[in-house]
């Protein structure tokens, strides 16, 4: 009897294509979902605008709860300013607050692009890292696409600031920079090593969410192992760290 032939063995189905509300659900929940689905289409402008929502919600919360002038009175009297401040005349301070107020509302508003900037300046970093020193094959739309969607814990932090600011905090000691204790450095004195204050500050609980989140997505889109590009994205950010804690030191 003829041998009957051989039945060749069915094709895995593809995996269907997620919606970009799928995508960001996807990234807190099952983020290997997300950041696979970006090789079929990279597309970026969802979480960004996400993100820019939350951001300029943040700074109207912060403009209600505490004033743009008291966060940079705040500001100032953490810096090497203070006391060249304190000896100016109380109309010269009046007027420098409420000049740097309004620069700080405008940039605050003004927010969305500068992370969009921001975006586009760490996707051409972190591709060529991939690309030049782990022999990845990442398109530069798909690095863009990674960082955005590896930066959507940032709206958690964001909303954890403004319950910190409704919840009622102190208005003398609001920090812009670090509105909620998710770091180290939040129970250090700004006023004290500019240094260990840096360092300690990357040691933030959604940084590092984040940093782990990017390395997913470079691994789900290149042959690079998942630690291995946790560990790239961690140490670029850890010298971008060192180099801006080395400057505010030296110049405090």
């Amino acid at each position: 009897m003829a041998a009957l032939p051989a039945t060749p063995p069915a094709a895995s189905p593809e995996p269907a294509p997620l919606s970009e509300g799928a995508r960001i659900v996807d990234t807190f929940i099952a983020p290997s979902k997300t950041f696979t689905d970006l090789g079929r289409n990279a597309s970026w402008w969802a979480p960004w605008l996400l993100i820019s929502v939350f951001s300029i919600a943040m700074i109207a919360v912060v403009g209600q709860q505490i004033g743009f002038e008291q966060v940079n009175r705040n500001q100032i009297s953490q810096s090497a300013r203070a006391d060249q401040f304190d000896k100016l005349p109380a109309d010269q301070q009046t007027r420098q607050l409420h000049i740097a107020a309004k620069v700080m509302k405008y940039i605050g508003y003004a927010f969305p692009a500068i992370v969009l900037i921001s975006f586009v300046i760490i996707a051409a970093v972190l591709m060529a890292a991939f690309n030049l020193g782990a022999g990845a094959h990442v398109r530069f739309g798909v690095s863009m696409a990674i960082v955005t969607y590896g930066s959507l814990p940032g709206i958690i932090h964001a909303t954890l600031a403004m319950i910190a600011l409704f919840a009622g905090v102190d208005r003398e000691s609001f920090n812009l920079q670090n509105p909620v204790a998710t770091n180290p450095s939040y129970f250090m004195s700004p006023t004290g090593n500019k240094f260990l204050y840096g360092m300690a500050s990357a040691l933030d609980v959604f940084v590092i969410w984040s940093i782990v989140l990017i390395g997913i997505g470079f691994a789900c889109n290149s042959k690079v192992k998942r630690s291995t590009a946790i560990v790239i994205v961690a140490v670029l950010y850890l010298l971008y760290k060192l180099a801006g804690s080395g400057l505010a030191a030296a110049f405090s």
